[in-house]
């Protein structure tokens, strides 16, 4: 379900360090072998660790405290329980877990980017700059929606309008820069894949608001369900149907 900012439980946690910093993928690319999942209400938490651990419980919040979210600053609760431990003896520093306010999802560009998609024509395009002889992963870009049935980059022409996914409508805001957790293996962290050295090779000269774009990112206009095989509407025709 699609609503005002986003999937419910899309990212509604993350990890700071003892300074209050977000921390992800880039500097702890193990975290990808910790598998998490939550309830729909967010109100219970799983996190599964590669040896065998396994922590459920209830969500609950403790005190609030700043942090630093990419270049934002804002107060977000910490959340009581083993989880904070666990996490930290296992990336080997200080973590903490904490959840997103419900104004300000735990993605870097916000509410303005609580949807993001890439078209698989572009991981082929991908694959073809790189002359990789395998599949590339869609998991590596960490994209919501993964896009069947059009050109590669057919999704760069929808920026600044607004397109039918499912029963929601989303408006699309901008390019999606990439970063180096791309180039990890999304089932153990490694790095293993010139993911950036690819896209710059043929996509450098792209002009975007931010460095080596793939995919895109946008906002909920109308709220609503989107299932696996939905249709994805381009401009025209999302707009004939409001």
């Amino acid at each position: 379900m699609l609503g005002p900012a986003g999937v419910v439980a899309n990212r509604a946690f993350f990890l700071v360090d003892d300074r209050g910093r977000m921390v992800n993928g880039k500097a702890l690319g193990g975290l990808v072998q910790v598998h998490a999942s939550v309830s729909d209400d967010l109100c219970e938490l799983e996190l599964r660790f590669p040896d065998g651990t396994h922590l459920r419980g209830p969500v609950e919040l403790g005190p609030l405290r700043r942090v630093q979210f990419f270049r934002a600053q804002f107060d977000a609760p910490s959340v009581a329980g083993p989880w904070a431990e666990a996490l930290s003896a296992f990336c080997g520093r200080p973590v903490d877990i904490c959840r997103a306010p419900a104004d300000r999802p735990g993605v870097d560009r916000g509410v303005r980017g609580s949807v993001s998609m890439v078209s698989s024509g572009a991981l082929d395009a991908l694959r073809n700059a790189g002359d990789v002889p395998e599949p590339i992963d869609p998991r590596r870009f960490r994209m919501l929606f993964l896009l069947d049935g059009v050109a590669a980059h057919a999704e760069d022409a929808w920026c600044g309008q607004t397109i039918g996914i499912g029963a929601a409508r989303v408006a699309v805001n901008g390019l999606v820069g990439r970063c180096a957790v791309t180039t990890r293996d999304p089932d153990t962290g490694v790095v293993d894949l010139p993911t950036l050295h690819y896209i710059q090779k043929y996509r450098g000269d792209i002009r975007a608001d931010e460095r080596l774009p793939f995919g895109v990112f946008g906002e909920v206009v109308t709220p609503g369900e989107v299932r696996v095989g939905d249709p994805v509407l381009p401009p025209d025709d999302a707009t004939r149907l409001e």
